[in-house]
């Protein structure tokens, strides 16, 4: 069995050996897409429009200069070539139109996944604070709280001097004493 040569190798494919003509497509695609824009607008219409009322005038009045006698099959005939032509082109140019808007509405909807997913992650994280809130004394509650007992303080007698009118009282008593016996001294 003969061996394969390196130059024949199965597991590639062959290169042609006829002359191949290499064309951007992007750059054929942004030629169709200015061409579908020009043969969209109204100035392109415009001067369509008077190149047929002059070819048809020069043709009709014009015996001497007449080239494309009434049928105007050669004006027939341009058209047939324009449209032939501009069909395709305008249809490439939707087609790459068409991918555009295919990939803004993905990322549309992906952005939009992505709201919603943050808009949930916010309202469960507001619904969390929310009960840890409640279980937190508000302002409110301690303000009832205070005021209840300083309610039940001013109400209730004391039964015990806190220390600062302990201290008080013996500093008074001292005082008194020092001042009575201040008082005897004198008198004697």
């Amino acid at each position: 069995m003969p061996e394969l040569t390196t130059r024949r190798r199965l597991d590639q494919p062959r290169r042609p050996n006829r002359f191949s003509i290499n064309i951007d497509p992007d750059f054929f695609g942004k030629f169709s897409e200015r061409l579908a824009r020009g043969l969209g607008t109204g100035r392109y219409l415009f001067w369509q429009t008077v190149i047929v009322i002059v070819w048809i005038a020069i043709n009709v009045f014009a015996v001497a200069l007449r080239w494309d006698p009434y049928p105007f099959i050669l004006l027939n005939l341009a058209f047939s070539t324009q449209a032939a032509y501009a069909a395709p082109l305008i249809l490439l140019a939707q087609n790459r139109q068409d991918d555009r808007d295919r990939v803004s509405l993905d990322e549309d909807r992906n952005r939009a996944a992505q709201t919603k997913a943050d808009t949930e992650y916010l309202a469960r994280e507001i619904a969390s604070l929310r009960i840890a809130v409640g279980e937190v004394a508000t302002r409110d509650y301690l303000r009832n709280e205070l005021d209840k007992l300083r309610e039940d303080l001013n109400t209730k007698p004391r039964k015990s001097k806190n220390r600062v009118e302990k201290v008080t009282d013996k500093v008074a008593e001292k005082v008194d004493g020092n001042v009575a016996e201040q008082v005897v001294e004198q008198s004697n």
